[in-house]
């Protein structure tokens, strides 16, 4: 088997492994929540800035264009499927989970194992700088909901100046760059945290996995897919395609 045969099998038997282990009563939905916070304000932080703190990042006015790919091909896919979804008669409530859904990219709970098992470091890397995409599309969808349906938009800007990954991003770029040293034992210690990412997001989204729901909202799944898991990538392929990126430059945005 080839390195992406093997990393899907992986994530697959992973995935299962939530799904068997919330069936058999062992784990439940209510975990979920506590699971997906740990991931968010510990483990993934970590893995992110292990990643930028050891990394040779002496291509960084070539990773900075990656962002920008992703912003483009999430506003590309976010107002076609904003007309699509007009013509279904959504409440506006509904029009707008499903916009959101598919207007953030897939990065960190699927695309981040992929890159890293495919890929390796240097994928993850660059899955990175493609995330940094991921807050500026959430800051600007929050302002919009704001706007929309009411709120404060200082609740909005605390939510993603206190977001942990991008703060990860920062500080492992910064210190990368300035050569300050965190010291053997936190660095350790936060790759020990960051090493744990990958299995407790998968066991996430097995134990979140609910079949009855999947069935009630077949047709606005199968669409979301479709433009999430298709046409995201289809119009990302256009972009880096347009601009003659290569290699791993050329494949991670895709992912």
């Amino acid at each position: 088997m080839d390195a992406i045969q093997i990393t899907i099998l992986s994530i697959i038997i992973m995935i299962a492994l939530g799904y068997i282990l919330k069936r058999i009563d062992f784990l439940s939905v209510d975990n979920v929540d506590t699971l997906n916070n740990i991931v968010i304000y510990i483990m993934l932080p970590s893995m992110i800035f292990s990643a930028l703190y050891t990394a040779d990042l002496s291509m960084i006015s070539s990773l900075g264009i990656l962002p920008f790919v992703i912003l483009a091909s999430s506003f590309v896919t976010g107002i076609i499927s904003y007309f699509i979804l007009k013509r279904f008669n959504l409440s506006d409530k509904m029009l707008w989970s499903v916009l959101v859904t598919i207007m953030i990219a897939n990065t960190g709970f699927m695309g981040y194992p992929i890159s890293i098992g495919v890929y390796g470091s240097e994928g993850f890397l660059r899955a990175i700088f493609c995330d940094m995409a991921t807050s500026v599309i959430f800051l600007i969808l929050s302002f919009a909901l704001v706007l929309k349906f009411g709120g404060s938009p200082k609740t909005a800007v605390k939510k993603i100046a206190f977001f942990p990954p991008l703060w990860a991003i920062i500080l492992g770029i910064l210190l990368n760059i300035t050569h300050i040293s965190i010291g053997p034992v936190l660095e350790n210690t936060v790759n020990y945290l960051g090493n744990g990412t990958i299995p407790l997001i998968m066991l996430s989204l097995g134990i979140s996995i609910d079949f009855g729901g999947i069935k009630r909202s077949k047709n606005m799944i199968i669409f979301t897919s479709i433009m999430k898991l298709l046409i995201f990538p289809l119009i990302a392929f256009f972009i880096v395609s347009h601009l003659g990126l290569l290699d791993l430059q050329f494949k991670i945005p895709i992912i």
